[in-house]
Parts: structure tokens; C-alpha cells; sequence
């Protein structure tokens, strides 16, 4: 199992060479510039296209429509592509003590762990990628309804603001503490072994059980905008602050007091508007 306490306690990735170790960050830190810069140019593309004027007074975004001259798979591709992207510059940094903490359970395959480490890493990110593959119908799905029930579209900016106080309820359960630990502890639920097998499964355990622990935050994403810039970034900075802040579960739960007052004032304009 990886011993994530050892990271902590200063114990240095001996058995994985100084070369090695800074071509392993230096790719890291051009995924992530490059993720980054991805989400920023789709992220402008998206504000160009506009947004649809909804009852209720608020607009929903172009992303749940299919444009013209084109099906709704490619549409569909597009959304998962982009969400992938996403997902890579959000996460990058909270998973990057879990990828150090691998790199040393399986160091002994030394002229491996590269290609270990980037199976792994697609373990991981197939979660995600998969997360977004279930997101797109559900949210297509969701929009037909509301343009079709103009009762149903005048409640959504009600509804979002509830929703946002349930997911920082969240984070004051045992629930939400014990996934957020197991995050933290960057341990897999099996002894590693240093083949392609193993290397994925653990990638794919850890995936779902990020998945899990952010299901909170995933949520109060996708209902406050998945292309909201600003939202994106606290988001992204409320995750990995929960998975590298020294007293993980107090920041989880300052982050659940912030939402919840989030969600009632929002939920609370929305009423004062209607």
C-alpha cells in the first residue's frame, strides 16, 4: 500500500532517481499549464456562443443545445472532451500527492514507474471521463424540460440555491469525513503490484473514491454553471484545500459554512425576484 504519512513525515523518493523525479514534475506542470489553457480557450468559446434568456431571470448555457449542423454525438463528444480537460487542470493538483505516493510503492520497477505512474494517472481520469459521458444526457435532458415547463424553469435559480445548501450540508457528515481521509491518506484498498493491471485498478480505485469525497462540490459545479470560470476556480481551490490543508476536515467544513450561505442567499434572491 502506498504510505502516504511517509510523504509527510519527510521521507524523500530515494528509490526513484533526481532526474527522474524533475522530468516527472516538469511533465505535471505542462499538463497542467496546458489543461489549464484548454479550459480558458473553451471557456471563451462557450461565452461567444451567448446564452438562452430564461423565466425566472437566469440564462442557461449553449453547452445543452446542439448547434446547428451538427448531431447530438459529436455534441456529446465535445461536452466530454472539454469536461475531461476540465477535470485535468481541477484535480491535477490535489492528486499529485497521491501520483508521488505511487511513484514510490512501485520505485522497485524503476525502468517502469513512468509508464506505471501514466497508467495510473488514466485509471484515474477514466473516472472522471466517464462521470462526464453520465453529465451530458442528464443535463440535455434537463434543459428540454425546463424550456418546455416554464413553471419548472421560473423554480431552477430556488432550486440551485437549495441544492447548494444541501451540498455544504454535506460536508459536516461522517460520510464526507471518512472519504475525505481516505483522499488524504492516499492509500489503495489493496497491496500494489508493479504491473499495468494493478497500476490501473488502483488508479480507477482512487478515482471513484475522489469521486465520492467531491461529490459536493462536483455538484454545486455543474448547478452553479460547468463553465462558470469564477465558480470553477473556487471549486478547484475548495478541493485540493480540503486534500493538502494541514487539518483537512475543518477546511471541509469551513468550506461547507461558505456554501451554505452561498445557497441561501441565492435561494433567498430568487424568491425576493419571483
Amino acid at each position: 500500500m502506498i504510505a502516504a504519512a511517509q510523504l509527510r513525515s519527510g521521507r524523500s523518493l530515494s528509490l526513484v532517481s533526481q532526474p527522474q523525479q524533475q522530468l516527472f514534475m516538469a511533465i505535471l506542470a505542462l499538463l497542467f499549464a496546458a489543461s489549464a489553457t484548454l479550459t480558458m480557450f473553451w471557456w471563451g468559446s462557450m461565452s461567444s456562443m451567448g446564452v438562452m434568456p430564461m423565466p425566472g431571470g437566469w440564462s442557461m448555457s449553449m453547452m445543452w443545445m446542439r448547434m446547428p449542423g451538427r448531431t447530438w454525438l459529436s455534441a456529446g463528444a465535445s461536452f466530454v472532451e472539454m469536461w475531461l480537460v476540465m477535470m485535468v487542470a481541477m484535480m491535477l493538483p490535489s492528486l499529485l500527492p497521491m501520483l508521488l505516493g505511487f511513484r514510490q510503492a512501485v520505485s522497485g520497477a524503476a525502468m517502469r514507474v513512468n509508464h506505471l505512474t501514466a497508467i495510473m494517472g488514466a485509471g484515474y481520469f477514466l473516472v472522471w471521463t466517464l462521470l462526464g459521458i453520465v453529465l451530458f444526457p442528464l443535463g440535455v435532458m434537463l434543459a428540454s424540460i425546463e424550456m418546455h415547463h416554464v413553471a419548472l424553469a421560473r423554480a431552477i435559480p430556488a432550486t440551485t440555491g437549495a441544492i447548494i445548501v444541501i451540498a455544504g450540508a454535506l460536508q459536516f457528515t461522517p460520510w464526507k469525513a471518512h472519504r475525505l481521509a481516505g483522499c488524504r491518506e492516499a492509500t489503495g484498498c489493496h497491496r500494489l503490484q508493479a504491473y499495468s493491471g494493478g497500476a490501473l485498478r488502483h488508479g480507477l480505485d482512487l478515482g471513484l473514491q475522489c469521486a465520492y469525497c467531491c461529490v459536493g462540490l462536483t455538484v454545486i459545479l455543474v448547478v452553479g454553471g460547468v463553465m462558470n470560470l469564477r465558480l470553477m476556480i473556487i471549486v478547484a481551490g475548495a478541493i485540493t484545500a480540503e486534500r493538502l490543508a494541514p487539518n483537512g476536515e475543518r477546511v471541509a467544513r469551513a468550506i461547507g459554512v461558505i456554501a451554505i450561505v452561498a445557497g441561501v442567499l441565492l435561494t433567498a434572491r430568487a424568491i425576493a425576484i419571483s
